[in-house]
């Protein structure tokens, strides 16, 4: 009797789950919307503006407001403004009334005032440096990843984000992990039957399907909302697709649309027996330690892969870095440099609904998947731009850069000149070199 009701228990527990993860997988597997995700986006916005109207009154009770002239609350941050000068002529000019013959001096010892100024205004405001922070919020959204505790403002955010928490952790962290871990495993059980088809157009067509399947799954995972603009535009065999990075998931952001070829180094352990089962079922470009040294290498690879219109285009992120979802930061050149049709993608996350950007200084790629596990949801918009080629008389780093400023006025970012890699490297000698050669032609009046 005891056995019989256990079974019973069970099968109790076993149904509506099942059906839950039915309700996910299914709709996901043929690109279906009920509508449930947008839904639930709806609501969390109006909870937000709740939570920032309830902030801004107890800010004001609290008497820890600015208000400016003209009666808007800004913080203290937002007061300082200052004018950056492009170089250190326009620094000592000033008054843009000033001629260069007033600028051609000897040295005085007042010189040294504009470069303490300078200094303390990048350590103040650096524009590199905390494009590797997390992103700054107009309002919080509730999350537990912010240093001001608006939680304890008052009761009733305290009982709202008590409550948030408990969905967030208690119910959508384990039913993404499960969601998660069947997406994964049909991944490598669907790609490897794959493997053994023989290659042609079957073979094809189906991993194109799977794939996009996969990618599908892989995204209801994080309750990822995506609105893709100007799909005309997509990336084609023998092309190679560049966008901005902001995080790992880009890549299941964008295979949800599109099929690519991944590009990268062999992995040893669980990734690489996910690398396998991608090459068995598509031609993918994996190479090892001493191959990625050798740019000449790569560069063969790519060209051989994209010359060839029946394999799948190739997606690469050109900063080879996260940037925190602000701006666009150097792009390589690498595969600028080969003569094959780009197709610029633009990323932009909402970060309301939790911070996409992953910090890989900070935090290992396990307790990044644990912090988007628990954010709210992934909202994103992804633009595809017009495919654009090389020009005749046009270097690969004008071509790079011509690219990038293209992704960077779609989606709203920062174009920045500096390389992504001073994440870890310092800067290099030669932009300190370029600002003493700058003051040495004011001494030489040159």
């Amino acid at each position: 009797m005891d056995d019989h009701l256990l079974l019973v228990i069970i099968g109790l527990l076993l149904v509506p789950l099942i059906s839950l993860y039915s309700m996910v997988i299914i709709p996901a597997m043929f690109g279906l919307e009920i509508g449930v995700r947008r839904l639930y986006v709806k609501i969390l916005v109006h909870i937000f503006e709740w939570g920032k109207q309830r902030i801004a009154l107890a800010s004001k009770q609290s008497g820890e407001e600015i208000v400016t002239s003209n009666g808007t609350v800004v913080t203290a941050q937002e007061l300082i403004q200052r004018d950056k000068p492009n170089n250190v002529t326009e620094g000592f000019a000033g008054d843009s009334n000033n001629s260069i013959e007033k600028l051609k001096h000897s040295f005085e010892l007042s010189d040294i005032c504009y470069f303490a100024r300078t200094g303390v205004e990048s350590i103040i405001d650096d524009e590199v440096t905390k494009r590797f922070d997390a992103e700054e919020l107009p309002s919080w959204n509730l999350l537990t990843r912010t240093n001001q505790n608006y939680q304890f403002l008052s009761i009733r955010l305290t009982v709202l984000w008590s409550l948030g928490f408990i969905i967030r952790y208690c119910i959508l962290l384990p039913f993404r992990v499960t969601l998660t871990i069947i997406g994964i495993l049909w991944c490598m059980v669907v790609y490897s039957i794959i493997g053994y088809l023989p290659a042609g157009k079957l073979k094809r067509t189906i991993y194109w399907h799977i794939s996009l399947m996969t990618q599908r799954i892989l995204g209801r995972c994080l309750s990822a909302v995506v609105n893709y603009h100007n799909r005309e535009y997509r990336a084609e065999g023998g092309g190679i697709c560049v966008a901005n990075h902001t995080s790992p998931i880009d890549t299941v952001i964008l295979g949800g649309d599109n099929c690519y070829a991944m590009i990268g180094q062999e992995q040893g352990g669980f990734f690489g027996m996910m690398q396998r089962a991608f090459s068995r079922a598509e031609s993918h470009i994996w190479f090892d330690r001493a191959e990625m040294k050798d740019r000449k290498a790569v560069s063969m690879r790519m060209k051989s892969h994209a010359e060839d219109p029946l394999k799948l285009p190739i997606l690469i992120f050109p900063e080879g870095t996260c940037i925190n979802n602000t701006s666009v930061m150097m792009f390589k050149k690498g595969c600028f440099e080969i003569n094959a049709t780009i197709y610029p993608v633009a990323i932009k996350y909402d970060p309301r609904f939790g911070d996409a950007f992953w910090n890989s200084s900070k935090f290992s790629l396990l307790e990044y998947l644990i912090l988007m596990f628990t954010s709210w949801a992934l909202v994103c918009d992804v633009w595809y731009l017009p495919p654009m080629t090389k020009k005749d008389d046009e270097s690969a780093v004008e071509f790079a850069n011509r690219v990038k400023s293209a992704i960077a006025k779609q989606g709203g970012l920062l174009d920045l000149v500096w390389d992504g890699q001073l994440k870890r490297q310092q800067v290099k000698s030669t932009f300190k070199e370029k600002q003493q050669a700058d003051y040495s032609k004011l001494l030489k009046a040159e």
